[in-house]
């Protein structure tokens, strides 16, 4: 079985590479995020059309996820329970479409788009961290009902954990950047310390393996990039991945997302 994960910047703008690339790699379920489109504007028969059913979760031109499978889609969930929503400069705070999750085959697959923090000291900061501390509550308690779950938190996590997970962290820190915070590692290691695993880490270790790299600045074309896209396994469904790795290919040419797909295999 085949899992990726992909964060494509508009689904409806790469609906062709998607497609290409679901039949290229014969991917079996795919957690997408990003897709900025109202689920009456998603490509449905791009998916349809190869044999993936799909479910996704859109608002508007924000945010957006999804998830395609072609071993089976049941019990689709939006939204995790208590998932913080998000109100600008006081705002009456609304919900975001950045949490989607459905069992495909026997594994549970969570599409998740993490909020980006925008600045250290911006409200958004505040929101992601409440966001990722109650993701985790849930991921936590998931385990402790069934040790032998099979579950993926698949997704744009906006985190790089190490330093060797960004093309220079005396860059990031000299800009006071985010991703690389005390706060946001801490947040994405509480994970870790609950029982789950970067799976691809592994079998595709740094520095240099980035998932994402900025449009400006020729960053892809200076190698400048970060890893910022995970997949986490519990602790049964880690045992059955034989080999993980980053499609950097898929973010070469025309038209490609800022980001590339990550994929794993299970035995």
């Amino acid at each position: 079985m085949k899992i990726a994960t992909w964060n494509v910047n508009s689904m409806r703008a790469r609906a062709d590479r998607v497609e290409a690339w679901l039949e290229k790699t014969e991917a079996d379920v795919l957690a997408i995020q990003e897709t900025k489109c109202k689920d009456e504007n998603f490509p449905w028969e791009v998916f349809e059309h190869n044999g993936y059913d799909v479910a996704h979760f859109g608002f508007n031109q924000w945010n957006g996820v999804a998830i395609a499978s072609r071993v089976g889609l049941k019990d689709v969930e939006r939204t995790f329970t208590n998932q913080p929503p998000f109100g600008k400069n006081g705002k009456d705070p609304v919900q975001e479409a950045r949490a989607i999750a459905a069992t495909c085959g026997d594994v549970r697959i969570w599409s998740l788009y993490v909020p980006n923090g925008r600045s250290r000291e911006d409200e958004h900061m505040t929101y992601k961290l409440a966001w990722l501390r109650q993701l985790r509550e849930h991921a936590e308690t998931w385990l402790s009902e069934d040790p032998q779950a099979q579950i993926v938190l698949a997704g744009d996590w906006n985190i790089a954990p190490q330093d060797d997970d960004v093309w220079d962290i005396e860059f990031f820190e000299k800009n006071e950047m985010t991703h690389v915070t005390e706060p946001e590692r801490a947040a994405f290691n509480e994970f870790i310390d609950a029982g789950y695993t970067d799976v691809v880490r592994p079998h595709a270790p740094g520095p240099g393996i980035y998932t994402y790299w900025d449009y400006t600045s020729l960053r892809f074309q200076k190698r400048q990039g970060m890893r910022i896209d995970f997949l986490l396994a519990s602790p049964a469904l880690a045992q059955r991945v034989s080999t993980g790795y980053v499609d950097k290919d898929e973010r070469r040419g025309k038209g490609a997302s800022d980001h590339a797909p990550v994929v794993i295999e299970l035995d």
